[in-house]
């Protein structure tokens, strides 16, 4: 069966998707979107999903393409037109299509493309855990808005694929790390406190992150969210990071050192546990 995509009212095949030359996503990285995870057929967070894709839309002043209700039909429409149980759907609004300026069109109809894409959760892999590296932070200064502009993201998830991590985590002048370039940072330190770093306009407010925070605060876990540095992230207990695609993924090595044992540790794996419970549903 071929994939299918929604794109400005019409499901048509994967393959013959397209948007216009000059919309302005494309033009000028003009836009938002959201990834919103499915597990055994179940959309994770959707509300949580959208209501950042609200907030995304709102700071750069784009209209919402349709009402919220009639998106979320589209958006199961889309998982079911593509038979997915275990993936992920992506949404992606833009200002839409106009001439070439860099000043808003004074009549923007926004653009949006939906899509999903099949992806298997395997929990022995993520135990596995992964290695990060750290890199400078280059983004702009609002990284709390789901922008399409990602460069800069894209830049460093090459250098750690070139290195032979997964990811990397970057580190702001202060020597604090922000957060990864497609997930949110966390270390346990000696004592067992789960450590993230606060939101405000330097990350993105990652609703795993929230719903990973959630599960910890129902566990009675000690949890602090300030920023940390990545000497305190090297000696942690440790380390994993959290995201719609990887969920809790432990982190045993940061620039190539071990943390800890090197091995997933035993918070890391209860906070996957909790999570893999509340993405079955009750």
């Amino acid at each position: 069966m071929p994939r299918i995509a929604y794109v400005n009212g019409s499901y048509v095949r994967h393959a013959e998707a397209a948007v216009h030359i000059e919309d302005r996503g494309y033009q000028f990285a003009d836009g938002v979107y959201e990834v919103v995870p499915v597990h055994h057929g179940r959309l994770l967070d959707a509300g949580p999903h959208l209501d950042r894709l609200d907030r995304s839309l709102k700071e750069l002043s784009i209209a919402w393409p349709m009402a919220r209700r009639a998106l979320e039909v589209v958006v199961r429409r889309i998982i079911t037109k593509n038979l997915l149980t275990d993936g992920l759907v992506y949404i992606q609004v833009t200002r839409g299509v106009a001439p070439r300026d860099h000043a808003f069109p004074t009549h923007a109809e926004s653009s949006i493309v939906v899509t999903a894409k099949r992806k298997r959760f395997e929990a022995a892999q993520v135990l596995a855990g992964v290695s990060v590296i750290t890199i400078p932070d280059i983004r702009w200064k609002r990284c709390d808005i789901k922008s399409l502009s990602l460069l800069a993201n894209v830049l460093g998830k090459q250098r750690a694929v070139e290195e032979g991590a997964f990811e990397a985590w970057m580190v702001d002048a202060q020597g604090q790390v922000t957060e990864g370039t497609a997930s949110n940072a966390w270390i346990v330190t000696g004592d067992g406190v789960l450590v993230t770093r606060q939101l405000s306009e330097n990350i993105l407010g990652g609703i795993t992150r929230r719903a990973v925070l959630d599960m910890a605060a129902k566990e009675g876990l000690a949890v602090e969210e300030r920023p940390f540095s990545v000497e305190e992230a090297k000696a942690a207990r440790e380390a994993f990071i959290t995201s719609a695609t990887s969920y809790v993924k432990p982190v045993i090595a940061i620039d190539g050192e071990t943390v800890a044992d090197g091995k997933a540790g035993a918070l890391s794996r209860k906070l996957l546990d909790a999570y893999l419970d509340y993405a079955e549903g009750p």
